[in-house]
Protein backbone atom coordinates (compact mmCIF):
# COMPACT_ATOMS: atom_id res chain seq x y z
CA UNK A 1 0.00 0.00 0.00
CA UNK A 2 2.68 2.06 0.64
CA UNK A 3 4.77 1.83 -2.03
CA UNK A 4 1.45 2.50 -4.16
CA UNK A 5 0.97 5.98 -2.78
CA UNK A 6 4.62 6.29 -3.62
CA UNK A 7 3.90 5.75 -6.96
CA UNK A 8 1.08 8.09 -6.98
CA UNK A 9 2.40 11.18 -5.66
CA UNK A 10 5.39 10.84 -8.29
CA UNK A 11 3.16 10.72 -11.04
CA UNK A 12 1.19 13.43 -9.12
CA UNK A 13 4.35 15.46 -8.87
CA UNK A 14 5.54 15.05 -12.63
CA UNK A 15 2.10 16.10 -14.05
CA UNK A 16 1.00 18.90 -12.24
CA UNK A 17 2.93 22.04 -13.12
CA UNK A 18 1.93 24.18 -10.56
CA UNK A 19 3.83 22.13 -7.37
CA UNK A 20 7.22 23.80 -6.10
CA UNK A 21 9.18 20.58 -6.90
CA UNK A 22 8.73 19.97 -9.99
CA UNK A 23 10.87 17.36 -12.16
CA UNK A 24 9.06 16.90 -15.38
CA UNK A 25 10.68 19.03 -17.87
CA UNK A 26 7.42 19.35 -19.60
CA UNK A 27 5.68 20.30 -16.50
CA UNK A 28 8.68 23.16 -16.54
CA UNK A 29 7.18 24.53 -19.92
CA UNK A 30 4.27 24.40 -19.17
CA UNK A 31 4.89 26.73 -16.05
CA UNK A 32 6.61 29.51 -17.80
CA UNK A 33 3.76 29.84 -20.20
CA UNK A 34 1.09 30.40 -16.97
CA UNK A 35 3.75 32.59 -15.15
CA UNK A 36 2.64 35.95 -15.67
CA UNK A 37 5.34 38.16 -16.73
CA UNK A 38 6.21 41.24 -14.53
CA UNK A 39 6.61 44.40 -17.11
CA UNK A 40 8.40 47.61 -15.62
CA UNK A 41 7.72 50.33 -18.25
CA UNK A 42 9.83 53.18 -18.72
CA UNK A 43 8.10 56.35 -16.39
CA UNK A 44 9.44 60.04 -18.16
CA UNK A 45 10.99 62.14 -15.26
CA UNK A 46 7.89 64.15 -14.43
CA UNK A 47 10.08 67.48 -13.71
CA UNK A 48 11.44 67.66 -17.29
CA UNK A 49 8.77 69.55 -18.89
CA UNK A 50 8.01 73.33 -18.92
CA UNK A 51 7.04 74.79 -15.93
CA UNK A 52 3.22 75.94 -17.97
CA UNK A 53 2.79 71.80 -18.71
CA UNK A 54 3.39 71.32 -14.88
CA UNK A 55 1.15 74.25 -14.02
CA UNK A 56 -1.97 73.08 -15.88
CA UNK A 57 -1.46 69.68 -14.53
CA UNK A 58 0.18 69.91 -10.94
CA UNK A 59 -0.63 73.65 -10.26
CA UNK A 60 2.89 73.74 -8.99
CA UNK A 61 6.49 74.77 -11.10
CA UNK A 62 9.22 72.60 -11.36
CA UNK A 63 10.87 74.78 -8.26
CA UNK A 64 7.52 74.75 -6.27
CA UNK A 65 7.46 70.78 -6.93
CA UNK A 66 10.99 70.49 -6.06
CA UNK A 67 10.37 72.24 -2.58
CA UNK A 68 7.51 70.07 -1.86
CA UNK A 69 9.94 66.90 -2.33
CA UNK A 70 12.44 67.69 -0.12
CA UNK A 71 9.40 68.66 2.55
CA UNK A 72 8.07 65.34 2.24
CA UNK A 73 10.90 63.08 0.78
CA UNK A 74 12.08 62.23 4.52
CA UNK A 75 7.81 61.18 4.79
CA UNK A 76 7.28 58.87 1.76
CA UNK A 77 10.68 57.77 0.24
CA UNK A 78 10.63 54.07 -0.46
CA UNK A 79 13.36 52.38 1.35
CA UNK A 80 14.66 50.49 -1.54
CA UNK A 81 14.16 50.83 -5.39
CA UNK A 82 12.90 47.13 -5.45
CA UNK A 83 10.40 46.35 -8.46
CA UNK A 84 11.19 50.02 -9.71
CA UNK A 85 9.50 52.16 -6.99
CA UNK A 86 8.14 55.63 -7.68
CA UNK A 87 10.65 58.19 -6.73
CA UNK A 88 9.70 60.91 -4.43
CA UNK A 89 9.04 63.18 -7.42
CA UNK A 90 7.21 60.84 -9.45
CA UNK A 91 4.79 60.03 -5.96
CA UNK A 92 4.40 63.97 -4.86
CA UNK A 93 3.26 64.41 -8.90
CA UNK A 94 1.06 61.79 -8.98
CA UNK A 95 -0.80 63.49 -5.99
CA UNK A 96 -0.95 66.72 -7.33
CA UNK A 97 -2.02 65.63 -10.57
CA UNK A 98 -5.64 64.07 -9.05
CA UNK A 99 -5.65 67.13 -6.26
CA UNK A 100 -5.75 69.10 -9.63
CA UNK A 101 -8.04 67.67 -11.58
CA UNK A 102 -10.06 65.49 -9.40
CA UNK A 103 -10.01 62.69 -12.10
CA UNK A 104 -10.56 58.93 -11.70
CA UNK A 105 -7.81 57.35 -10.17
CA UNK A 106 -7.47 54.80 -12.95
CA UNK A 107 -7.70 57.97 -15.49
CA UNK A 108 -4.44 59.35 -13.19
CA UNK A 109 -3.16 56.20 -13.38
CA UNK A 110 -3.49 55.71 -17.60
CA UNK A 111 -1.89 59.27 -17.65
CA UNK A 112 1.29 57.80 -15.56
CA UNK A 113 1.24 54.40 -16.62
CA UNK A 114 0.51 52.76 -13.05
CA UNK A 115 -2.35 50.86 -11.76
CA UNK A 116 -4.91 51.78 -9.97
CA UNK A 117 -3.71 50.25 -6.95
CA UNK A 118 -0.55 52.34 -7.05
CA UNK A 119 -1.84 55.49 -7.23
CA UNK A 120 -4.18 55.01 -4.69
CA UNK A 121 -1.39 53.96 -2.28
CA UNK A 122 0.50 56.50 -3.56
CA UNK A 123 -2.00 59.13 -3.15
CA UNK A 124 -2.60 58.11 0.04
CA UNK A 125 0.75 58.36 1.28
CA UNK A 126 1.19 61.80 0.17
CA UNK A 127 -2.14 63.00 1.24
CA UNK A 128 -1.12 62.02 5.30
CA UNK A 129 2.67 63.30 4.81
CA UNK A 130 0.92 66.67 3.47
CA UNK A 131 -1.48 66.83 6.64
CA UNK A 132 1.23 65.85 9.44
CA UNK A 133 2.75 69.86 7.69
CA UNK A 134 -0.15 71.46 8.73
CA UNK A 135 0.74 73.05 12.18
CA UNK A 136 3.76 74.31 10.41
CA UNK A 137 2.00 76.18 7.36
CA UNK A 138 -1.75 76.46 8.85
CA UNK A 139 -1.00 78.91 12.11
CA UNK A 140 -3.72 81.39 13.90
CA UNK A 141 -3.39 84.57 13.61
CA UNK A 142 -0.47 83.90 10.69
CA UNK A 143 3.13 84.13 10.68
CA UNK A 144 3.22 87.49 10.62
CA UNK A 145 2.92 90.29 13.53
CA UNK A 146 -0.61 91.00 14.46
CA UNK A 147 -0.20 94.78 13.46
CA UNK A 148 0.57 93.70 9.84
CA UNK A 149 -1.90 91.80 9.34
CA UNK A 150 -4.58 93.99 11.08
CA UNK A 151 -3.35 96.97 8.87
CA UNK A 152 -3.19 95.05 5.61
CA UNK A 153 -7.06 94.03 6.41
CA UNK A 154 -7.69 97.95 7.24
CA UNK A 155 -6.19 99.19 3.82
CA UNK A 156 -9.05 96.83 2.06
CA UNK A 157 -11.86 99.09 3.10
CA UNK A 158 -11.44 100.94 6.78
CA UNK A 159 -12.07 98.13 9.06
CA UNK A 160 -10.37 98.06 11.96
CA UNK A 161 -8.67 95.57 14.34
CA UNK A 162 -9.41 92.99 11.72
CA UNK A 163 -7.28 89.60 12.49
CA UNK A 164 -9.31 86.74 9.93
CA UNK A 165 -12.25 86.31 8.19
CA UNK A 166 -14.04 83.52 9.11
CA UNK A 167 -16.70 80.96 6.67
CA UNK A 168 -17.57 77.87 5.90
CA UNK A 169 -17.71 75.91 2.38
CA UNK A 170 -19.34 72.40 1.59
CA UNK A 171 -16.79 70.14 0.22
CA UNK A 172 -19.32 67.53 -1.58
CA UNK A 173 -18.56 63.52 -1.23
CA UNK A 174 -20.00 60.37 -2.49
CA UNK A 175 -22.56 58.97 -0.43
CA UNK A 176 -21.25 57.46 2.53
CA UNK A 177 -22.15 53.97 3.53
CA UNK A 178 -23.73 53.22 7.12
CA UNK A 179 -25.99 54.23 9.94
CA UNK A 180 -24.78 58.18 9.99
CA UNK A 181 -25.52 58.52 6.16
CA UNK A 182 -28.15 60.79 6.78
CA UNK A 183 -25.84 63.36 9.00
CA UNK A 184 -23.93 63.97 5.83
CA UNK A 185 -26.58 65.25 3.53
CA UNK A 186 -26.80 69.39 3.76
CA UNK A 187 -29.12 71.81 3.07
CA UNK A 188 -28.87 71.84 -0.75
CA UNK A 189 -29.69 67.98 -0.19
CA UNK A 190 -26.21 66.69 -1.42
CA UNK A 191 -23.89 64.65 0.66
CA UNK A 192 -20.87 66.81 1.94
CA UNK A 193 -18.37 67.55 4.76
CA UNK A 194 -18.77 71.25 5.80
CA UNK A 195 -15.41 72.47 6.49
CA UNK A 196 -14.21 76.07 8.59
CA UNK A 197 -11.61 78.10 7.28
CA UNK A 198 -10.36 81.38 8.60
CA UNK A 199 -8.19 83.43 6.19
CA UNK A 200 -6.08 86.81 6.40
CA UNK A 201 -5.89 89.94 3.91
CA UNK A 202 -3.32 87.76 1.07
CA UNK A 203 -6.42 84.29 0.96
CA UNK A 204 -3.14 82.53 3.39
CA UNK A 205 -5.34 80.36 5.24
CA UNK A 206 -4.32 80.16 9.04
CA UNK A 207 -7.50 78.29 10.59
CA UNK A 208 -9.01 74.64 8.84
CA UNK A 209 -12.06 72.30 10.81
CA UNK A 210 -12.36 69.74 8.40
CA UNK A 211 -14.22 66.83 10.41
CA UNK A 212 -17.77 67.84 10.39
CA UNK A 213 -20.88 66.25 7.91
CA UNK A 214 -22.97 68.93 5.84
CA UNK A 215 -25.85 68.56 7.78
CA UNK A 216 -24.17 70.47 11.09
CA UNK A 217 -24.50 74.13 10.69
CA UNK A 218 -21.53 76.89 10.68
CA UNK A 219 -21.51 78.44 13.92
CA UNK A 220 -21.95 75.07 15.72
CA UNK A 221 -18.70 74.05 13.89
CA UNK A 222 -17.07 77.49 15.35
CA UNK A 223 -18.80 77.28 18.73
CA UNK A 224 -16.97 73.97 18.69
CA UNK A 225 -13.57 74.81 17.65
CA UNK A 226 -10.35 75.30 19.47
CA UNK A 227 -10.14 78.82 17.68
CA UNK A 228 -13.55 80.43 19.82
CA UNK A 229 -11.85 79.09 23.07
CA UNK A 230 -9.15 80.90 22.21
CA UNK A 231 -10.76 84.08 21.54
CA UNK A 232 -13.06 83.61 24.37
CA UNK A 233 -10.04 83.67 26.73
CA UNK A 234 -8.75 86.72 24.98
CA UNK A 235 -5.39 85.12 24.00
CA UNK A 236 -5.65 87.35 20.63
CA UNK A 237 -6.07 90.62 20.41
CA UNK A 238 -8.40 91.44 17.17
CA UNK A 239 -12.21 90.63 15.60
CA UNK A 240 -12.98 88.14 13.21
CA UNK A 241 -15.46 88.75 10.72
CA UNK A 242 -18.19 86.37 9.56
CA UNK A 243 -21.88 86.68 8.04
CA UNK A 244 -25.08 86.62 9.35
CA UNK A 245 -25.43 83.01 10.33
CA UNK A 246 -22.70 82.99 13.17
CA UNK A 247 -24.92 85.55 15.46
CA UNK A 248 -23.51 88.71 16.88
CA UNK A 249 -20.83 87.99 19.15
CA UNK A 250 -17.74 90.00 19.74
CA UNK A 251 -15.76 87.87 17.73
CA UNK A 252 -17.02 87.27 15.01
CA UNK A 253 -18.70 90.69 14.38
CA UNK A 254 -21.34 90.06 11.53
CA UNK A 255 -23.39 92.47 9.69
CA UNK A 256 -26.46 94.61 10.69
CA UNK A 257 -29.75 93.08 9.04
CA UNK A 258 -31.72 96.22 8.47
CA UNK A 259 -29.11 98.82 8.62
CA UNK A 260 -29.61 102.84 8.98
CA UNK A 261 -27.41 105.46 7.10
CA UNK A 262 -24.07 104.84 9.73
CA UNK A 263 -25.03 101.08 10.11
CA UNK A 264 -24.75 100.72 5.91
CA UNK A 265 -21.26 102.28 5.64
CA UNK A 266 -20.18 99.34 8.37
CA UNK A 267 -22.01 96.95 6.81
CA UNK A 268 -20.50 98.22 2.96
CA UNK A 269 -16.83 98.01 4.69
CA UNK A 270 -17.12 94.65 6.59
CA UNK A 271 -18.67 92.63 3.41
CA UNK A 272 -15.90 94.11 0.91
CA UNK A 273 -13.59 93.21 4.22
CA UNK A 274 -15.60 89.60 5.02
CA UNK A 275 -14.97 88.92 0.72
CA UNK A 276 -11.23 87.45 1.27
CA UNK A 277 -12.15 84.34 2.95
CA UNK A 278 -14.74 83.68 0.25
CA UNK A 279 -12.05 84.79 -2.29
CA UNK A 280 -9.95 82.16 -0.48
CA UNK A 281 -12.78 79.24 -1.37
CA UNK A 282 -12.62 80.46 -4.77
CA UNK A 283 -8.85 79.73 -5.38
CA UNK A 284 -8.84 76.57 -3.14
CA UNK A 285 -11.30 74.68 -5.69
CA UNK A 286 -10.28 76.35 -8.77
CA UNK A 287 -6.35 75.24 -7.72
CA UNK A 288 -7.61 72.01 -6.53
CA UNK A 289 -10.54 70.66 -8.76
CA UNK A 290 -10.74 67.48 -6.32
CA UNK A 291 -12.50 69.45 -3.89
CA UNK A 292 -15.49 70.27 -5.99
CA UNK A 293 -16.54 66.32 -5.49
CA UNK A 294 -14.36 64.00 -3.74
CA UNK A 295 -14.88 60.42 -4.72
CA UNK A 296 -13.96 58.89 -1.33
CA UNK A 297 -15.58 58.26 2.77
CA UNK A 298 -15.77 61.19 4.65
CA UNK A 299 -12.18 60.19 6.74
CA UNK A 300 -10.37 60.65 3.72
CA UNK A 301 -12.20 63.30 2.61
CA UNK A 302 -11.29 65.05 5.42
CA UNK A 303 -7.69 64.44 5.03
CA UNK A 304 -7.69 65.79 1.26
CA UNK A 305 -9.29 68.96 2.20
CA UNK A 306 -6.68 69.85 5.07
CA UNK A 307 -3.82 68.37 2.68
CA UNK A 308 -5.58 71.00 -0.37
CA UNK A 309 -5.27 73.81 2.06
CA UNK A 310 -1.69 72.98 3.01
CA UNK A 311 -0.99 73.29 -0.42
CA UNK A 312 -2.67 76.15 -1.19
CA UNK A 313 -0.53 78.27 1.42
CA UNK A 314 2.38 76.79 0.02
CA UNK A 315 1.27 77.90 -3.04
CA UNK A 316 0.62 81.49 -1.58
CA UNK A 317 3.93 81.95 -0.02
CA UNK A 318 5.86 80.86 -2.90
CA UNK A 319 3.71 82.78 -5.52
CA UNK A 320 2.63 80.19 -7.51
CA UNK A 321 0.77 81.22 -10.36
CA UNK A 322 -2.92 81.87 -9.45
CA UNK A 323 -6.27 80.32 -11.23
CA UNK A 324 -9.22 82.36 -12.50
CA UNK A 325 -11.51 82.18 -9.46
CA UNK A 326 -15.35 81.50 -10.83
CA UNK A 327 -18.17 83.33 -9.14
CA UNK A 328 -19.01 82.03 -5.38
CA UNK A 329 -22.43 80.61 -4.66
CA UNK A 330 -24.18 82.27 -1.49
CA UNK A 331 -25.44 79.81 0.92
CA UNK A 332 -27.54 82.57 2.90
CA UNK A 333 -26.77 80.86 5.71
CA UNK A 334 -29.38 81.80 8.52
CA UNK A 335 -28.27 82.26 12.15
CA UNK A 336 -29.35 79.36 15.15
CA UNK A 337 -28.03 81.44 17.67
CA UNK A 338 -29.32 84.45 19.28
CA UNK A 339 -27.22 87.74 19.15
CA UNK A 340 -24.90 88.63 21.97
CA UNK A 341 -25.37 91.77 24.20
CA UNK A 342 -21.75 92.05 24.34
CA UNK A 343 -20.99 91.73 20.31
CA UNK A 344 -24.43 94.19 19.71
CA UNK A 345 -22.44 96.67 22.16
CA UNK A 346 -18.94 96.49 20.73
CA UNK A 347 -20.55 96.16 16.85
CA UNK A 348 -22.54 99.33 17.91
CA UNK A 349 -18.92 100.77 19.14
CA UNK A 350 -17.93 100.54 15.69
CA UNK A 351 -20.13 101.90 13.83
CA UNK A 352 -20.04 105.64 16.36
CA UNK A 353 -16.22 105.10 16.33
CA UNK A 354 -15.46 104.53 12.91
CA UNK A 355 -18.52 104.67 10.94
CA UNK A 356 -20.49 107.59 11.94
Amino acid sequence: MKAQNCVFLSALTMACPFLRDVVDEEALVLRRAFRRERVFRDRLDPLAFPDDHLYERCRFSADGIRYLCRLLGPRIKHRTARSHALSVEQMVCVALRLFASGAFLYSVGDAEQLNKATICRTIRSVCLAIKALADVFISFPGHRRLCDMKEEFYRIAGFPNVIGAVDCTHIRIKAPSGAHEADFVNRKSFHSINVQMVCNADCVISNVVAKWPGSVHDSRIFRASEIYQCLSQGEFSGVLLGDRGYGCQPFPLTPFTDPQEAQQAYNHAHARTRARVEMTFGLLKARFHCLHKLRVNPVRACDITVACAVLHNVACLRKERAPRVPPAMDWDNPAIFPDDDSGRLLRDQYVLNYFS
